[in-house]
């Protein structure tokens, strides 16, 4: 018992040296707004400018989202400047914070190293990647079904999903060509202020893959390999297709053979 304790201490040990290790030269960056369409937004322009990996996003309600990236002291530094800059263009800036070499005990409380791994493993795929993103915030929801159904009728676009952040703000996510996504995303505009109250959009022609990942996508749009149907009992089948094969005609009776004579 004390060697199997040992030798789980040693294996504890090892895996917070390599941790560590890992952390040794990364930082930890994390940029807040008040919309969702904004810190889509946001992340998009974190990715794009640095060597970054966006984690995902952290919602804690009343319209509060935080986009996580992770990468290079200097690269996640700039990657946050540029995500500032971006959230003050749009009026949604709430805070930025850049953690470098953080320690490895703030990973095993916020899981943000798995959840990077999760991404990362995931190997299911939507019909919708590689299209223009569309996002359509509104204050309620019966403006936001509005503003869905003014885009599916306006141009050749998909509702991939909708998202929820708290403080009665709801994103309409659809997906289609840049020319389609912008048609269709001005008219939700128009029937969301007719409705209720709008509160964001965003447009975004060339979603980067992670980008693509940190994304809902409702379960209808993401394909996965089928098994193949096969019969539950085949044997049973077989016995059945057994019963129904002619009867063997040597063992007819004699009487079949004294017919057929009188016939001829």
């Amino acid at each position: 018992m004390d060697t199997y304790n040992k030798q789980s201490l040693s294996t504890v040990r090892a895996s917070h040296r390599r941790d560590r290790d890992n952390f040794k030269d990364t930082a930890l960056g994390l940029v807040s707004t008040l919309s969702f369409p904004a810190i889509v937004g946001t992340a998009d322009m974190m990715l794009k400018s640095a060597g970054v990996h966006l984690v995902g996003y952290e919602k804690i309600g009343s319209g509060h989202c935080t986009a996580i990236v992770r990468g290079g002291i200097a690269d996640v530094r700039l990657a946050v400047e540029s995500g500032v800059q971006t959230a003050e263009q749009f009026g949604q800036l709430v805070s930025s914070l850049v953690i470098p070499r953080p320690f490895p005990n703030l990973d095993v409380v916020l899981p943000i190293t798995n959840r990077l791994s999760k991404y990362m493993e995931e190997g299911s795929y939507s019909r919708l990647s590689n299209l223009a993103i569309g996002l359509v915030e509104t204050r309620g929801f019966p403006a936001m079904v509005g503003a869905c159904d003014a885009m599916l009728k306006s141009a050749d676009v998909q509702l991939a999903a909708y998202e929820k952040i708290g403080a009665g703000l709801c994103t309409a996510i659809i997906r289609g060509s840049v020319a389609n996504v912008a048609v269709a995303v001005e008219a939700g505009m128009y029937e969301a202020e007719r409705i209720g109250e709008l509160n964001a959009v965003m447009v975004i022609p060339r979603p980067l893959d992670e980008l693509e990942q940190t994304l809902p996508v409702a379960s209808c749009w993401i394909e996965e390999r089928q098994p193949i149907k096969m019969p539950v009992n085949i044997k049973e089948q077989v016995a059945e297709l057994e019963i129904l094969q002619l009867p063997d005609l040597a063992k007819l009776p004699a009487k079949v053979t004294e017919e057929l004579w009188n016939d001829e």
